[in-house]
């Protein structure tokens, strides 16, 4: 049995030790960006690795004609295939993410390994809490390295358009845009980290914590597919997108739970959107 979506703690506890597995920690602040580093070398789960936002699930804010593509573009493909070989992921390999956030940068890890084609990852439901509420203990010992794994670059399982595709679909309205962000950060208010404020005109907002119960888990698949059909008719022609292409991936795994797949995700999101003044900008809901 594989898992491409969730996996609940006592899953992975009883699961482990028959699959090849390996378990990755994506723990991140965007304000404090050694935060996910130095929280890994407190504790972290047995035999877990650590994969950094900005450095192994990002690539370079600017390209070489100095055009900026948000503050979390994609990666190099072959540099991020390297990067998973380097924490021993093969093409066979169980991957499972986890966080501390309810997801929000696990799902980063979790889509990234869809766009090289490898199937069979998933975030571990309810983060390091879940895994703590049955008892078990973090380590703060670091694994030894591992050996090189071998995934290979293949099709890739997802979606994704660009900041033009999107200039011309203000036109067309064939895709539906939905944007992860906080209520008050998709209507133009309390904007701190990007330099303007708003969204991307026709956009509709599903702040990517409504995914979540109380506890942090995610919602039940039925429960999810309903609010989300709600938001997106055909998810086909939808297109996630957030603050810069982080919990956006969140919605994108929240629709695969809901039986819901086939949504794009536009990487470089508001961020990359907002640096260009000639692109239109809306405000309020």
């Amino acid at each position: 049995m594989t898992y491409q979506t969730l996996i609940s703690a006592s899953e992975l506890k009883s699961r482990a030790q028959y699959l090849n597995i390996v378990v990755v920690d994506c723990r991140h602040d965007l304000t404090n960006p050694a935060y996910g580093r130095e929280a890994y070398a407190a504790g972290h789960l047995p035999q877990a690795r650590f994969a950094h936002l900005d450095e192994l699930l990002s690539g370079p804010k600017t390209d070489a004609a100095g055009r900026f593509h948000g503050r979390h573009p994609l990666p190099d493909r072959q540099q991020f295939v390297q990067a998973m070989r380097d924490l021993g992921i093969n093409n066979d390999t169980q991957v499972v993410a986890y966080d501390a956030h309810g997801g929000m940068y696990a799902a980063r890890l979790w889509w990234l390994l869809r766009w090289i084609g490898h199937s069979d990852v998933a975030v571990l439901d309810g983060g390091m809490a879940a895994w703590q509420a049955l008892g078990e203990t973090l380590t703060s010992e670091t694994p030894a390295p591992a050996a090189p794994g071998n995934i290979q670059d293949l099709s890739s399982l997802v979606k994704t358009v660009d900041a033009q595709a999107l200039l011309d679909n203000l036109k067309s309205q064939t895709l539906q845009v939905v944007d992860a962000r906080a209520p008050d950060r998709f209507r133009g208010e309390n904007e701190t980290i990007d330099a303007v404020g708003g969204h991307i005109p026709g956009a509709k907002n599903r702040f990517f914590k409504d995914n979540l119960q109380a506890d942090g888990h995610f919602k039940s698949a039925t429960q999810l597919r309903e609010e989300w059909l709600s938001v997106v008719g055909d998810p086909q022609a939808a297109v996630m997108q957030c603050g810069s292409g982080v919990t956006a991936c969140h919605n994108l795994l929240a629709l695969e739970v809901a039986g819901l797949p086939g949504a794009h995700l536009y990487p470089g999101s508001w961020s990359e959107w907002s640096s260009d003044p000639q692109r239109p900008v809306a405000t309020g809901n």
